[in-house]
């Protein structure tokens, strides 16, 4: 029982991941690790330790507290631009219909349908609810008389990652804090 009870809590103990320059490989999902991989990783010797919970786990011969925050040794060089994916591209429009501001039943919509040749790419496709995707079928939004909030792009991970902060975890432990926000401006 209380090896269940242990690992109950311990799983709900992850780990905050950051590159080598202290800044978190991914704020949105935000970068976290699972408290078996990184206690592998620590001793695999792939990051440092900075910050510890309270809780520690045991085997019969040893005891270590449970990494709350660990940076890798290694730089990661981040990608410039992220995966083109339906999440991604919902964090980009901020998770509301570029065409009505909906945020309800969200789906996308190519701005110039794959019927008439579109692609799906980037600068072709937006966050739309489901009313003005079937209000807009197979037409340009100017033959509907729809119009955009903004121009499709192709976003950075930095405009992603900005758009995230927008959308905070529901839960931050206290030792991540310092790292996830530290480029924000300060409040005086």
């Amino acid at each position: 029982m209380l090896m269940n009870n242990t690992k109950a809590f311990a799983d709900a103990r992850p780990a905050l991941v950051l590159n080598a320059d202290f800044r978190p490989l991914s704020y949105f999902p935000l970068s976290l690790w699972s408290w078996q991989d990184t206690i592998k990783a620590v001793f695999l010797d792939r990051v440092n330790i900075v910050s510890e919970y309270e809780q520690k786990v045991h085997s019969p011969n040893f005891e270590m507290a449970l990494p709350s925050v660990v940076s890798l040794k290694r730089y990661v060089k981040p990608a410039r631009y992220p995966a083109f994916t339906r999440f991604n591209l919902f964090l980009r429009d901020g998770f509301i219909c570029q065409y009505c501001t909906c945020k309800e039943e969200l789906t996308f919509d190519h701005v110039v349908p794959r019927s008439r040749g579109g692609r799906t790419t980037w600068q072709n496709v937006v966050a739309a609810c489901s009313y003005c995707n079937l209000r807009k079928g197979a037409k340009l939004d100017s033959e509907c008389g729809m119009r955009l909030r903004r121009q499709p792009f192709r976003p950075t991970n930095q405009d992603l990652q900005r758009a995230g902060r927008a959308f905070p975890p529901n839960y931050l432990h206290q030792s991540w804090v310092d790292y996830l926000y530290w480029d924000s401006e300060l409040e005086i």
